[in-house]
């Protein structure tokens, strides 16, 4: 089953800012959410609907929806930043 995966404007903005050799890694990790929305090291966030993947220093924080098949991309960051 492939995922839609949508991303939020506010992490679309935060990709942004990464720099663009990180940037295309955390691309390429979220466009792999589609056909493995739980990767390995993929975590539940305690309190919140979303999970954390970790692509080296930077956090991606999908909500996955298994019901509509569908990944909500809430946050893209540096590791200091991406929880608040």
């Amino acid at each position: 089953m492939t995922y839609t995966v949508d991303i939020l404007r506010s992490a679309q903005k935060h990709l942004s800012r990464i720099p663009p050799q990180d940037q295309d890694r955390v691309i390429a990790a979220v466009r792999a959410l589609a056909e493995t929305p739980h990767p390995p090291g993929c975590k539940k966030l305690s309190g919140r609907d979303a999970w954390r993947n970790r692509i080296g220093d930077y956090r991606v924080l999908p909500e996955i929806h298994e019901d509509r098949l569908r990944i909500l991309v809430e946050a893209v960051g540096h590791r200091a930043d991406a929880y608040r």
